[in-house]
């Protein structure tokens, strides 16, 4: 008879107890693994043939921290802090001996042992920022004691995991072992503190490293000035700061206390609802019902660009950085020689800041082909066209890839708006031809929305999907429509920001309440800063609408000094009484009535539009979940994580309230406002987008 295995098994290497924390494929600190730590500490504490403990995890790493699914959920078992507090309390020596990643909950497991041994490829961290909520175990009140409350605001207000020589050089980590050896090394660390009469080192008594804190209370305003821009809007990185400084002036007790007030102030609020529900969803976006994960995919070892442009060339950085042989096409040698310029200046600006070597540059360039010649691409796996949104060219490219690219050659296009399926239509492959769309700047934007074709293979789609991941991408798959999903719902917003400038909203208020909502900038100050003159021109152009009056007189957006805004030499924005004309001359000529309109209709008018769009997308099967819109409006548009997406929002508010606000903006608009008949059923049931 099989018995289950332990979360944590014991085993003896001479005097020295080790617990190998074996709990599923990255140790999450769940209830039974607290307990079979408790349990297993306690009995080789109780044990007089043991005279030291070493905590090891078992399989690819330490710990990966707490289980976020108990979150809001009823106490179960010991709770971390206790177990840690626990830990630290043993009266023989407990080191912790770390592979893979020990993050979180991990970290401050790590923390409340007297010694820590690491190997060279390790990694910890604090990311619970990122989750909306700090570290509720002791963390904010241990690591300002052992590396200093500056390192320790850039650690668990940054979130992001640092290596073990780092860690090292901050006194995080006591010792490093050899890679194939952290067991047998940690051991004899072990026996070589029971050996010299070493102290049971208590991080909570130490006192040195926080006296900076004491010294200069104003390093901690210095932060929050120096990081207030990526902090905006959240309210987990300030409650970590108000927790390192705690430490600083609090005893140990007090300021776990008031960790712990922070902490369930924040994992009960919003903010962190939405942040964990986005943790999950992206997770989500890689699960494709008819595509199974064991979907063979085809072999990409080479790619090809067609542009060298602004997106053809962010996109041949993605796999140049994956390590990906790229021939970039171009129809003109300026064109390639300015993609390229930019390209290496890219990379050099890069290295500059520190964050890649001379030599990467020059391996990632290396790896870059560039030519004039379409037929130069014929022995890809995987051809990008990055040309303009035209489609009698895209249609023309791909006619002529279908004769020039090798079988099973993925053909994709990085169309921002345009049919896929009637791309295909002009190869005798459609199966193989499916839409890569990246945001610009390509090689910055985390976003991918892989665009599925009518008659799309599902290892192309596989295949996309995997390749996404692998430069780096979060990659979304998509239907066919008019926009996708972004762009799409993109669209209603920018409508319903003309038609309230002409009613008299000026630009700079609708992008001020859209800025205070939390997406990084307004409409307007985004048009100008794309340019306004993108898919213009004085001969085509004809509606005479604000932007097109705007172009006419060469503003144009940032790039000319002048668009919705007036900019000085700094690219500094302020309102200009020339738009405002346009905008009453425009007006005027359509009839539209001038009227006011409060903070709270301009975001309703703006936002509850693109909700009720996004509606009509899941209604017609153009996205699989409404999590999946949520992450690319996330990653795409700069949606605020914090509040977890248009349709995770609109979830929040209630979808009643929000279908009575569009028959009242239906009511006196028209039918721009007409609710989606999915929205009106889930309201009509009391469901959410989430019961989807």
């Amino acid at each position: 008879m099989n018995q289950e295995t332990p979360v944590v098994a014991e085993s003896r290497e001479g005097a020295v107890a080790v617990l190998t924390l074996q709990s599923g494929p990255v140790n999450a600190l769940g209830s039974a693994l607290r307990e079979g730590i408790l349990a297993a500490v306690e009995r080789a504490e109780a044990d007089p043939a043991v005279t030291a403990i070493v905590l090891i995890g078992g399989g690819r790493m330490f710990s990966a921290g707490a289980d976020i699914t108990e979150f809001g959920k009823p106490q179960r078992g010991i709770p971390l802090p206790d177990l840690l507090d626990r830990i630290e309390a043993a009266g023989k020596p407990v080191i912790a001996a770390i592979h893979g990643n020990a993050l979180g909950g991990g970290l401050e497991t790590a923390l409340a042992c007297h010694y820590r041994v690491a190997v060279p490829s390790a990694k910890v961290g604090l990311p619970e920022v990122k989750l909306g909520i700090l570290p509720g175990a002791g963390g904010t009140q241990r690591l300002p004691r052992i590396v200093g409350p500056r390192k320790a605001l850039e650690v668990i207000v940054g979130g992001a995991p640092i290596g073990a020589k780092a860690a090292a050089g901050m006194g995080l980590i006591d010792e490093t072992a050899p890679e194939d050896s952290l067991r047998a090394h940690a051991v004899a660390f072990a026996e070589r503190v029971v050996a010299e009469g070493r102290p049971l080192t208590k991080i909570r008594d130490r006192d040195d490293r926080i006296a900076e804190g004491r010294d200069d209370p104003g390093l901690f305003d210095a932060f929050r000035r120096e990081n207030a821009r990526r902090m905006r809007g959240f309210e987990a990185p300030e409650a970590c700061i108000a927790c390192i400084e705690a430490a600083c002036r609090l005893p140990f007790d007090q300021g776990l206390a008031f960790e712990r007030e922070q902490f369930q102030r924040l994992v009960s609020g919003s903010q962190s609802a939405a942040q964990r529900y986005v943790f999950f969803a992206e997770r989500q976006t890689a699960k494709i019902p008819d595509v199974p994960e064991d979907t063979p995919t085809r072999p990409v070892a080479k790619v090809g660009i067609i542009g060298a442009g602004t997106m053809g060339g962010g996109i041949a950085m993605n796999f140049l950085n994956a390590g990906l042989p790229v021939t970039i096409v171009e129809t003109k040698r300026e064109a390639l020689d300015r993609g390229l310029g930019t390209i290496r200046s890219n990379y050099e600006a890069t290295a500059r800041k520190g964050r890649l070597r001379p030599e990467d540059v020059e391996t990632r360039m290396g790896l870059l082909t560039d030519t004039l010649d379409l037929d130069a691409l014929k022995e890809c796996d995987l051809i990008i066209e990055a040309v303009f949104e035209d489609m009698g060219i895209k249609k023309e490219i791909f006619s002529r890839l279908d004769r020039i690219a090798k079988p099973g050659a993925i053909l994709a296009s990085n169309t921002s708006y345009l049919d896929i399926d009637a791309i295909a239509a002009v190869t005798g492959r459609p199966g193989d031809v499916i839409g890569m769309h990246f945001f610009s700047p390509a090689n910055v934007m985390r976003l991918l929305e892989v665009v599925r074709g009518a008659r799309t293979e599902k290892d192309v789609i596989a295949t996309a999907m995997q390749i996404g991941r692998k430069v780096g991408k979060i990659a979304v798959l998509v239907g066919v429509c008019h926009g996708f999903v972004g762009n799409r719902m993109l669209a209603e917003r920018q409508r319903e920001a003309n038609r309230l400038i002409l009613e008299g909203v000026t630009p700079w208020d609708v992008d001020r309440v859209i800025h205070e909502f939390g997406l990084p900038m307004g409409p307007f100050a985004m048009s100008d800063l794309a340019g306004l003159d993108i898919g213009w021109s004085r001969e085509t152009n004809l509606s005479e609408s604000v932007r097109d009056l705007l172009c006419e007189i060469d503003r144009r957006g940032q790039k000319t000094g002048a668009g919705f805004y007036d900019y000085d030499a700094k690219r500094n924005a302020t309102p200009s009484p020339v738009t405002e004309a346009i905008i009453a001359k425009v007006a005027g000529r359509q009839g539209v009535a001038r009227k006011p309109a409060s903070d709270q209709e301009i975001l309703e008018r703006c936002l509850y539009p693109m909700v009720n769009e996004g509606a009509k997308i899941l209604d017609e099967g153009k996205a699989i979940r409404a999590s999946d819109i949520d992450i690319v409006w996330i990653n795409g548009y700069g949606w605020p994580v914090y509040r977890g997406g248009p349709m995770f929002w609109a979830d929040g508010i209630g979808l009643p309230q929000v279908l009575e606000r569009l028959r009242a903006y239906e009511a006196e608009y028209g039918d721009a406002f007409k609710p989606s008949p999915l929205l009106e059923r889930l309201a009509a049931e009391g469901k959410g987008f989430k019961d989807l």
